[in-house]
């Protein structure tokens, strides 16, 4: 199965390659030559299949979990001070897509839209300090029920040069359903509230829509803890 987003790439590939097994097979003479150029459309193509791919992911849907949004490696766990929208401390985890991750981001939590806006920028490397405030990118908050306003960011990387955003301000969207695609290497963040408990490490690899990044602490029980 393969993202809406690549279709025209798949195609526009698939009759690049056709053509160029077929000019090479009669127009060329030089054995080695002709298979050398056949060989090289054939993993081409499959190279481009290969990142458009969208398997289908079955969510356990819950309100006491944040999944990540996207395939890849946990590469930043940290307390940060996150401005452009919450103008706090939260709980930043960046996860990392190499170009042979899925490339599709699905939502980490069920709730309404309360925030989707792009910003243009640089294309520096996905895993440059700086890459989540001055790269192109996407931000998006989420109302949920239990962690409050959870924040995602799509961040184009220095592969990257199309970031699709299908959030809306305003339509409830549910845990685990697309909400975009990143072409082209890539990375994420999440940032979250300071009191829910982040269940991934440093150089963890995680999949989309079904490892859980955090989980909701019930603030009643934690004020027993400290008892």
């Amino acid at each position: 199965m393969f993202h809406k987003e690549g279709q025209k790439i798949i195609l526009t590939t698939f009759f690049l390659v056709g053509l160029g097994v077929l000019l090479a097979h009669y127009f060329i003479n030089i054995p080695w030559l002709k298979l050398s150029i056949q060989i090289f459309g054939v993993v081409l193509l499959l190279l481009v299949l290969q990142f458009f791919r969208n398997p289908k992911r079955i969510t356990a849907k819950s309100f006491d979990e944040i999944l990540s949004p996207v395939d890849g490696k946990v590469v930043v766990i940290e307390e940060v001070e996150e401005n452009e929208y919450f103008q706090d401390k939260r709980k930043q985890v960046s996860v990392f897509m190499s170009p042979t991750n899925v490339h599709v981001t699905r939502y980490p939590a069920s709730g309404y839209i309360r925030y989707s806006k792009y910003h243009r920028g640089k294309y520096l490397v996905a895993w440059h300090p700086k890459s989540s405030e001055e790269n192109e990118r996407t931000t998006v908050v989420v109302r949920t029920p239990k962690f409050g306003d959870i924040l995602y960011r799509q961040i184009a990387g220095a592969m990257a040069r199309r970031i699709v955003n299908y959030a809306e301000e305003g339509e409830s969207v549910q845990q685990g359903d697309d909400s975009g695609f990143i072409k082209f290497g890539s990375r994420v963040d999440l940032f979250l509230p300071l009191d829910c408990e982040i269940n991934v490490t440093l150089n963890q690899k995680v999949k989309g829509a079904q490892t859980c990044i955090a989980s909701y602490v019930n603030p009643n029980e934690k004020e027993e803890a400290t008892y």
